[in-house]
């Protein structure tokens, strides 16, 4: 009984994180690229805080469950549904790409800064959900400083990737763009089948462990220590 209560108290402290972070990512997509002329994301009800809006089947539920369940509860990562973006629609199309694209993961980091601020409230809650709530910021902190950080990946069709697409020069960014398609078979090699064949031949090839977990654990406890959390 206890250990159902333990997995179920780690389940819930990575459910509210991960929807939070991924509908205000994804809805901050789709409100600027509203705000600059595309209104495609907002005629089909995606600028909105409503999580259903924005859950994607395997994304934000079964990837998350499968994750959580072979890690025991230490871990998980999900995504929601992309919003839709009509980029020739935008008034400015090759500018405001840049900004909708940067609209995601500047929508996670003041998340995080709002997280790191909140952990100042904790020991003003009653007691016994104090340690709940301070994991779940904890939680809101890191996941979405993970996110951040990932989608700023120079590889379509990740928010780097359309940013660098925007500001690298023409024949450059023609080239870059090409990965549109293939991008996302790319990072899922870089994600699983790199560490996976690392763990067979004795090294460590976890990109994404380099790469976003550790630059997000170390920024997150930057901003615990300059905010003077603990």
């Amino acid at each position: 009984m206890m250990e159902e209560y333990s997995f179920l108290y780690k389940i819930s402290i990575w459910v509210i994180p991960i929807v939070l972070a991924v509908t205000l990512h994804e809805a901050a997509h789709g409100w600027v690229a509203w705000k600059l002329g595309d209104r495609t994301a907002f005629n089909q009800g995606r600028v909105t805080f409503n999580p259903i809006k924005h859950i994607d089947f395997f994304g934000t539920l079964v990837l998350p469950a499968i994750l959580l369940l072979a890690s025991g509860g230490k871990m998980s990562f999900g995504y929601a549904k992309p919003v839709p973006v009509n980029f020739w629609a935008l008034a400015k199309p090759r500018r405001d790409m840049v900004l909708v694209a940067l609209a995601g993961p500047g929508a996670n980091l003041i998340l995080a800064i709002i997280a790191v601020l909140l952990l100042h409230l904790v020991d003003s809650v009653p007691y016994f959900m104090q340690s709940w709530l301070a994991e779940n910021l904890m939680m809101l902190l890191l996941f979405n400083l993970i996110l951040c950080i990932f989608n700023m990946i120079p590889i379509p069709p990740l928010d780097g990737g359309r940013v660098a697409v925007g500001i690298l020069p023409p024949i450059i960014a023609k080239q870059l763009e090409r990965l549109e398609r293939t991008g996302f078979g790319i990072i899922l090699v870089g994600l699983f089948l790199l560490p996976w064949l690392g763990d067979q031949v004795g090294l460590d090839l976890n990109i994404f462990m380099w790469a976003v977990a550790i630059p997000a654990a170390e920024l997150a406890e930057f901003m615990i220590d300059i905010t003077g959390v603990f």
